[in-house]
């Protein structure tokens, strides 16, 4: 897809809408960027990433929370997108569990001004973030997206749940091709300062201990921004179509009589955190200090993506591996912070 018309992204200012915008922009897309640059964790880093995308002259952005319903009407009256990226929400699981109707606002009523947008605009393919925290209490790996994903275990995996329901009664009702994304633990350059590789690197450099949880028995599915941003624009051209052989006798969690998908964006080889530990020691050149702690409510002890369908798609295959990313991302972390 190139079309005169502009892609709308939302919560362009985060870690993976600023790769996304970047990924379009060099492809030749217009993009209309929003956010609302929330005190989630420092805005002045949102801010640095916007002043990376204002100089391509393909780029315009523009303050808004996707729970302004008005805004977000006249949004799409404005405009006439042929497409949407929407990957603005109120992230995080453990935010969730003391402030959660942030993420009712922002993950529940934010995503339905989306889908109305698109749905009164026409909108010809909607693909919008959701999490492999989906798979909540799952414990068959790698997690696939024929798996049923009931037993959320945090209200954060719920509202990412909600969206996948959701968007699936608009590609039923109205036939809006809708294809949702399940991440896994996304990392690198601009990444986010309360995820595990940030708050890592940060306490190495600053001879701190580091904090593992479930006394370090944990493995993440890390998966490096660069293979994440490829991935989303790629399936930006590959419209959700509806399987003409669902049967509602034998369900099909992934697909759907409608114009509806759900995909994993994962690198496929779940990491042990003393791995990341390693990988971290060895680009910073300092040992880290560890502690290690209990399971945390929410968590859960691995991660592990079944990415064959996406491979099937559009021959999706992560190319960046732990610490070649990791090495990227301190890189990036001392430059930004100039150390």
């Amino acid at each position: 897809m190139n079309d005169q018309n502009p892609v709308l992204l939302t919560g362009t200012a985060g870690f993976i809408g600023t790769h996304v915008a970047r990924r379009l922009l060099e492809k030749g897309h217009r993009v209309v960027g929003i956010d609302n640059l929330n005190t989630y964790y420092d805005p002045q880093l949102k801010e640095a990433r916007l002043a990376t995308l204002t100089q391509h002259s393909g780029f315009t952005f523009e303050r808004i929370d996707i729970a302004d319903s008005a805004r977000m009407e006249q949004l799409f009256k404005d405009h006439a997108f042929p497409a949407v990226i929407h990957l603005a929400a109120q992230a995080g699981v453990r935010y969730s569990l003391t402030h959660p109707h942030e993420y009712a606002q922002s993950n529940l009523v934010g995503f339905l001004n989306v889908l109305e947008g698109c749905r009164h605009s026409g909108c010809g393919h909607l693909l919008y973030a959701s999490s492999s925290s989906v798979y909540g209490a799952n414990t068959r790996l790698p997690v696939s997206t024929g798996d049923v994903v009931d037993h959320p275990v945090s209200l954060y995996a719920a509202t990412k749940k909600s969206n996948e329901l959701m968007a699936h009664s608009y590609a039923h009702l109205y036939r809006m091709p809708c294809t949702g994304l399940r991440f896994f633990t996304v990392y690198g350059p601009w990444g986010r300062p309360d995820m595990a590789v940030w708050l890592f690197t940060e306490a190495i450099l600053a001879g701190k201990p580091i904090r593992l949880f479930n006394n370090g028995q944990m493995r993440r599915d890390f998966t490096y921004v660069d293979d994440v941003a490829d991935a989303v624009v790629t399936l930006l051209d590959h419209p959700a179509t509806a399987n003409l052989d669902w049967q509602g006798s034998n369900p099909d969690p992934a697909t759907s009589s409608a114009p509806w998908r759900v995909y994993n964006i994962g690198n496929h080889e779940p990491v042990e955190l003393m791995r990341l530990v390693k990988a971290l020691e060895d680009a910073t050149g300092k040992q880290a200090l560890l502690t290690f702690e209990e399971m945390q409510p929410g968590d859960v002890p691995e991660t592990y993506a079944d990415i064959e369908d996406l491979t099937k798609l559009i021959g999706f295959h992560p190319k960046t591996a732990i610490e070649d990313g990791v090495r990227g991302f301190v890189n990036w972390f001392r430059n930004y912070h100039e150390l």
